[in-house]
């Protein structure tokens, strides 16, 4: 018998017509409803739109998806808030709204600090840390074997990038899970103390931990500003008895890296 561990994507799996399909499901026009504004029309104009919209397309995904009863969940940053929903620690109209401060508040901090973040590519681990080091820079992704992401201030990336190491620049509005995120970091952890959080159906992996949240509000503040350790958490599911991974939501991102991940490891 298949047991099966959910992931939901972050920022930079969406794109124009994800909500096709989606839009008579009850739960996409409550989450509509409860935003005031159509977050799809203006993906183009980035965070603040791109992670409520994400978020919606993904917790729709999840009830559609007739999985019972996975053995744990998972998420990329924004796709904690989704993971959280589907295990029923955070309920959909409140998760709605803390998305969507979120956005907007990780796309203020951004404006208010000029950063960025760097995708460095099928290098060594030392090399892409020492790289880090010299720049100032904080690893935001830990992704698979050969992807870390880099971020922080705009220049050091900007050197980074323009540098030996083989890289990729990443279409974001700022630093995010870098201490340039503090401002967005501090407003996240005023509206979650206005949250209820229930115990989780199943376990839900933090970012910052690679194992079940323990402290949820505490930890997705932390979790803005640490790095998201996806190698760890794919390995964790593993460990926990997952032997097939559903990504729920736009895009397969997250389900080429588990190939990656899990192809560098013993079966």
């Amino acid at each position: 018998m298949t047991s099966v561990a959910i992931l939901f994507p972050g920022q930079g799996s969406h794109a124009d017509g994800m909500d096709e399909g989606l839009r008579d499901d009850p739960l996409m026009a409550r989450g509509l409803e409860l935003l005031g504004f159509d977050p799809f029309a203006r993906l183009h104009e980035g965070t603040r739109y791109q992670q409520p919209a994400l978020f919606l397309c993904s917790v729709v995904a999840w009830e559609r998806s007739g999985i019972a009863a996975p053995v744990a969940a998972a998420g990329h940053s924004l796709g904690e808030y989704a993971a959280l929903v589907a295990a029923g620690a955070l309920d959909f109209d409140a998760a709605v709204r803390l998305v969507a401060l979120r956005g907007d508040a990780m796309a203020r901090a951004g404006e208010a600090s000029a950063g960025s973040m760097v995708a460095v590519l099928g290098e060594d681990d030392d090399a892409v840390l020492a790289t880090a080091r010299e720049h100032g820079l904080t690893v935001a992704n830990d992704n698979a074997p050969g992807q870390i992401v880099l971020s922080g201030a705009l220049a050091a990336v900007e050197a980074v990038d323009a540098g030996p190491l083989r890289t990729r620049r990443l279409d974001v509005s700022g630093a995010f899970h870098s201490p340039l995120m503090a401002p967005a970091a501090e407003e996240l952890a005023a509206a979650l103390e206005e949250i209820e959080v229930r115990a989780p159906r199943f376990p839900v992996i933090s970012n910052g931990t690679a194992a079940p949240f323990a402290d949820v509000r505490a930890e997705l503040v932390e979790n803005l500003l640490s790095p998201v350790r996806f190698r760890e958490i794919v390995l964790a599911l593993r460990a926990m008895g997952a032997d097939d991974f559903a990504e729920l939501g736009p895009g397969r991102v997250l389900s080429g890296l588990v190939k990656r991940i899990l192809r560098e490891v013993p079966a």
